[in-house]
């Protein structure tokens, strides 16, 4: 084994901590140790090796087999820097949280949030109003920017595990060393473990992926960010919050089926199915735990009638072994929980036993109900500390979370999809033969007479094809989840959305399976449909077009059915591959203002999702920053942003890092909530220079991209054809399908992350030297 340091000692003068020097010192010799001594000093040469020319010189003499084998060992080197960079970062927050005073918090978390809103003046009922709305909904999302496997995860994991707790706990040297030897373990499996996935990920294995982090740090952490809300309160306004569900996660894994033919509606029915099963096995076990607590015997307490009601209620409709209720005949809390588990036994049973989805009264609103009964009998019972508090508590807050259903799944589809299966249905009626070559207002008079009649289209046995039949089964998929748990489907995300005929054509197809229906109340449908905002073009529009959408009668019904809420999606990739970095971030400045004011002026509530990815060019950065920079017409307490690629690894791997990432957006939304909208709050020069700076940003930039040669140029300089072909992922990287890869079907990620392999990142700067240039020349004259 090699004893060389793959990472001679050039961090001294480069400002990183002292502590993040050692550790990577002792990841490069425990990486040292586990290569083969001539690997470890071709390691340790290539990166003694500053001069590029010497270097591309030595790299120049090696074999393939050699370079192959430097390759892995680079990669396996570079793992445990960002190991390393974490667990520093832990330490740093850790640090921070220990040195700051208890009321104040340390920075950007939810206690100095609430701590800064009571020094502005913020009374304790407008405070519990804004607590209360707080609605924010991270999405987990399937994008294909994640090339690790997750065999390459574990290890790392593990790694980084051990580096927090050397980072944390005083250790004994047996500890110690046998910490080390666990961590040198891992490093040689992670350097042994290939990189590249043998087969293309399936639909399927993206699925386990999100349960992973759904079922283990994200459930572990959506308990502490509530009760880091509730401590502010006591702390700064003496008040004890209840019922909070701060943040609710989604996901689109398995669901989002725009570019992804293999999410079929089948494949949505079955990720619903084991999401709910997992779901209901987690719970299983942690009602075993709380069982386990609550040894409270009615000879000691009163026990509330309700609590024993409650008890009658089960034992007349869930069947319980007599041993069980012997063995906790004189602890009512256990008997509760018994008949609570049986009754998740019994789901389980069920769904196990078929492929199909099986239909059980008890969902996440009976289970919920339930743990809200024990808590107010423990409290009845003068136990408040264990009913608010502890393990109790935190199954209230993951019930709330989670409910039976895990994360709900929003479905979204390419608005040309609906086009033509709405086509195909005009025809099978003899309604209009050729609907695609309507006029927009001859297609919005068609669609709204249709969706105020109550017909169906489709005759018996008329086949409209597959892909109207595919569109039409993904309704009936959504209508199966609706029936089974309510709380199971999220939102239908509608993406390139042009007209509001893209919507109206969504609620005709709902109505076509039944989901759908017209009432003298209004239009009956009990989905959530948002619009997805994506062009340059389409965000500017975008605020009349919600003006249409409002105003158009049988929409209006429908939101009116809908508590008069609306979600609004944004699209921060594809607006930068449309219109570069500049334009795409201040058209989507531009909407957010326009929106907030909008639907404020109709009297709607509504809720912004942002479609962020983790480079800049696609919207990537802070969360909470973003938050924070928002327009103030938007701050409103609701809040949904997605999750993508590895994005879910860096921030949902390690619980102090969720942790963090968390409370820092919970603090930025609670905190942003507080600002009355003013009518602009950016001045008007200031405006007036951005679209400047904006306008010519992007003219620099379609320069580059309408330049004819520019793809050939793009193709030879970047991987995209490699990444094109690479197991990573389910999802094609072009829209067009396989083999027709061209600029306008290359879908935002694989787009951004090519360029991101050869560290030019042009969608994250192009056309920023011509557009500063510029503004600074039209200063200077």
């Amino acid at each position: 084994m090699s004893n060389t340091n793959p990472w001679p000692d050039t961090l001294s003068d480069s400002g990183v901590t002292e502590s993040l020097r050692e550790t990577v010192t002792r990841l490069s010799e425990h990486l040292a140790s586990a290569l083969a001594d001539d690997l470890g000093k071709r390691l340790s040469d290539l990166h003694g090796r500053t001069d590029p020319a010497e270097r591309a010189s030595w790299l120049g003499t090696l074999t393939d087999q050699e370079l192959e084998s430097l390759l892995r060992a680079d990669t396996s080197l570079f793992h445990l820097l960002n190991q390393a960079e974490k667990a520093e970062i832990i330490r740093i927050n850790r640090s921070r949280a220990l040195a700051a005073d208890e009321g104040a918090g340390r920075p950007e978390s939810v206690m100095s949030a609430v701590a800064r809103m009571k020094a502005s003046g913020v009374q304790p009922e407008e405070f519990l109003r804004l607590a209360s709305r707080l609605d924010i909904r991270p999405t987990l999302t399937a994008h294909p920017t994640e090339a690790r496997r997750r065999s390459i995860l574990y290890r790392q994991k593990a790694v980084g595990e051990a580096l927090i707790r050397q980072n944390r706990e005083p250790l004994t040297s047996a500890e110690a060393r046998e910490l080390d030897d666990g961590m040198r373990r891992d490093i040689q499996l992670l350097h042994l473990t290939d990189e590249v996935r043998p087969r293309r990920l399936s639909v399927t294995d993206e699925v386990e992926y999100g349960l992973y982090f759904l079922t283990h740090t994200i459930w572990n952490t959506v308990p502490q960010v509530a009760e880091d809300l509730r401590r502010a309160a006591e702390h700064h306004y003496d008040l004890a919050l209840s019922n909070l569900a701060p943040v609710r996660f989604r996901s689109w894994i398995g669901s989002d089926r725009d570019g992804n033919p293999f999410v079929t509606p089948s494949v949505t029915l079955r990720t619903f199915k084991r999401q709910r099963e997992v779901v209901a096995e987690a719970f299983f076990e942690e009602l075993r735990q709380v069982r386990r607590v609550m040894s409270v015997s009615e000879g000691q307490v009163a026990v509330p009638e309700e609590l024993l009601e409650s008890i009658s209620r089960d034992a007349a409709e869930v069947p319980l072994p007599s041993v069980v209720l012997e063995q906790f005949e004189r602890e009512p809390f256990r008997v509760k929980l018994s008949y609570m588990m049986a009754r998740l036994h019994g789901l389980l049973r069920s769904s196990r036993a078929s492929d199909e989805l099986t239909q059980d009264p008890y969902d996440g609103a009976r289970l919920l109900g339930d743990v809200e009964l024990l808590q107010r009998s423990a409290a009845a019972a003068g136990l408040s500390d264990v009913a608010h508090s502890g393990p109790l508590q935190e199954l209230a807050d993951r019930v709330r979370a989670f409910g039976l259903h895990l994360a709900a799944l929003d479905v979204r589809q390419h608005s040309r999809v609906h086009e033509a299966a709405v086509a195909a249905l005009f025809r099978a009626a003899g309604v209009e033969d050729d609907y695609a070559g309507l006029s927009e207002d001859d297609r919005l008079k068609l669609l709204t007479r249709e969706l105020q009649g109550p017909r169906p289209l489709l005759p018996a046995g008329y086949d409209i094809g597959e892909t109207a039949s595919m569109v039409l089964e993904t309704f009936r998929s959504i209508a199966r989840i609706l029936r089974t748990d309510a709380a199971g489907f999220g939102t239908f995300v509608v993406s390139m959305t042009h007209t509001v005929n893209d919507l109206l054509e969504v609620m005709l197809l709902a109505k076509e399976v039944g989901l759908g229906r017209f009432t003298p109340d209004g239009f009956d449908c009990p989905i959530d449909i948002a619009p997805l905002f994506e062009t340059v073009d389409d965000l500017a529009s975008c605020g009349a077009f919600m003006e249409t959408l409002f105003a158009h009668p049988v929409y209006a019904g429908h939101l009116r059915r809908r508590g008069g809420f609306q979600e609004i999606m944004l699209g921060y990739s594809d607006s930068n591959k449309d219109g570069g970095f500049w334009m795409a971030n201040w058209a989507l400045n531009r909407a957010q203002y326009t929106l907030g004011r909008v639907c404020r002026e109709a009297g709607v509530d509504f809720r912004l999702f942002h479609g962020r990815g983790g480079t800049v060019g696609r919207g990537g950065g802070r969360a909470n920053r973003a938050i924070s920079a928002m327009p103030a017409s938007c701050r409103n307490g609701r809040i949904r942003f997605t999750e993508q690629g590895e994005v879910i690894s860096f921030r949902y791997a390690q619980p102090e890092i969720a942790h963090r990432h968390l409370e820092q957006i919970v603090s930025a939304t609670l905190a942003t909530a507080v600002d009355v909208p003013p009518e602009d709050d950016v001045p008007a020069a200031w405006r007036s220079v951005m679209e400047g700076i904006a306008e010519t940003a992007m003219t620099a930039y379609r320069g580059l991209i309408d330049d004819p040669g520019f793809w050939a140029w793009y193709t030879g300089i970047t991987p995209i054809e490699h990444i094109s072909r690479l197991p990573i992922a389910s999802r094609p990287v072009s829209r067009k399908g396989a083999g027709e890869v061209d600029f306008d079907g290359l879908r935002a990620i694989p787009w951004v992350f090519a360029w991101t392999q050869t560290r030019y990142t042009v969608p994250g700067w192009f056309g920023t030297g011509a557009a500063l240039g510029g503004a600074v020349g039209d200063h200077l004259s």
